[in-house]
């Protein structure tokens, strides 16, 4: 049974925004942290890892989990695309004595903090403009035209949500986001249990 008292840290943000760096960030300077591997039904790109990047699963799976009741929080992000936080992940790493990084989208953020307001630091992870953040996502190489337009709607709405977050950074420059990050969360790690 989770525990609302164990420490989750939420790095949340558009896609692009740079959550993902800034939270590998983290995790190299703080041993206390470790990632929370997220459940998908996309495909793996060529880089990732099952297990390692994502529990990447087939949608049968993935919505036969929903039923059980095995997600703290799950979105079909994308159209057909489900991304979820299993509880097993997190009890996993509660076990080990370390804190659980979240490095999930903008919904499921707002749903764990509702879910264990206590204890847990949530960051959002502001691109500095929209026009920034799709040259960003043009420069991935692995984005069509198309899913470049809806991540850039998603991330038009998703922006108008930071201010439910308990901090925001506003990434123009990664190393300072970062910096910014590190007192935030350094901060957090030292509070009491």
């Amino acid at each position: 049974m989770t525990s609302p008292y164990h420490k989750i840290l939420i790095i949340t943000a558009p896609s692009g925004a740079g959550k993902t760096s800034i939270s590998k960030h983290l995790m190299t300077i703080f041993p206390q942290l470790q990632f929370s591997v997220s459940a998908a039904t996309r495909k793996a790109r060529s880089n990732e890892k099952d297990g390692v990047d994502y529990h990447f699963m087939t949608l049968d799976t993935f919505k036969e989990k929903i039923v059980k009741n095995e997600f703290i929080e799950w979105e079909m992000v994308y159209d057909g695309k489900y991304y979820g936080t299993l509880k097993s992940e997190l009890e996993k790493i509660w076990s080990q004595n370390k804190i659980p990084v979240l490095d999930i989208d903008v919904k499921g953020a707002i749903h764990v903090q509702r879910e264990y307001p206590i204890k847990t630091l949530s960051i959002f992870i502001e691109p500095p403009s929209i026009e920034e953040l799709k040259a960003r996502l043009t420069s991935r190489g692995s984005e069509t035209d198309d899913s470049i337009k809806a991540r850039i709607g998603k991330a038009s709405y998703e922006i108008t949500f930071k201010d439910q977050f308990d901090e925001v950074i506003v990434n123009e420059n990664l190393e300072k986001a970062c910096k910014e990050a590190e007192s935030l969360v350094k901060k957090f790690i030292e509070m009491e249990d």
